[in-house]
């Protein structure tokens, strides 16, 4: 895929913290997960991403939907399975289709291109694997807050985004997606 390899990305996985905040079992948001499988694979098709890093985005963001209410999450800022953030001193994006819709994976996914092409203008001697969670990082929190490859979630949720990111991607690919 065109963005480097996920499975070469090195990561620390989630902190503890992020850990203890899932309530379901990886198991059960493993099995919602399959419910967009067909989805998630032919939009990361198409923008040539690896469908399982998309999963791994759904998965941190709303865990398989299971963390949002009526679409919505982080407090009413952020829409859908990716989370968009709506916010006019944040993403300021517009919400495209229902919450778990392809349309919907579609606009997170080319947000999350932008970010990894921004990293990549940004940091032109990363390798693409450092360049591809350096996006994944910007994904969190915008790329003007990555400062550095070694401390690449210095600035993100939980201090740990990426790496929690890359590792779910990591297991979802090494699980048929």
């Amino acid at each position: 895929v065109g963005y480097g390899d996920i499975m070469r990305v090195q990561t620390s996985g989630a902190s503890w913290q992020t850990a203890k905040q899932d309530r379901q079992t990886d198991s059960f948001i493993a099995l919602v997960m399959n419910m967009y499988k067909s989805a998630i694979v032919r939009v990361g098709n198409a923008h040539e991403i690896d469908p399982a890093l998309i999963a791994g985005i759904i998965s941190r963001e709303s865990r398989a939907g299971n963390a949002l209410v009526g679409g919505w999450g982080d407090h009413g800022k952020a829409w859908g399975l990716m989370q968009v953030d709506v916010t006019p001193g944040g993403g300021g994006h517009t919400p495209k289709g229902d919450w778990n819709s392809e349309e919907h994976l579609h606009q997170g996914t080319e947000i999350l291109v932008y970010f990894i092409n921004r990293i990549r203008q940004k940091f032109p001697g990363w390798s693409r694997e450092q360049q591809l969670k350096g996006g994944i990082a910007a994904y969190n929190m915008g790329d003007r807050n990555v400062h550095s490859y070694d401390n690449v979630d210095e600035n993100t949720t939980g201090k740990d985004y990426s790496n929690d990111v890359v590792a779910r991607a990591q297991w979802y690919k090494s699980n048929g997606f």
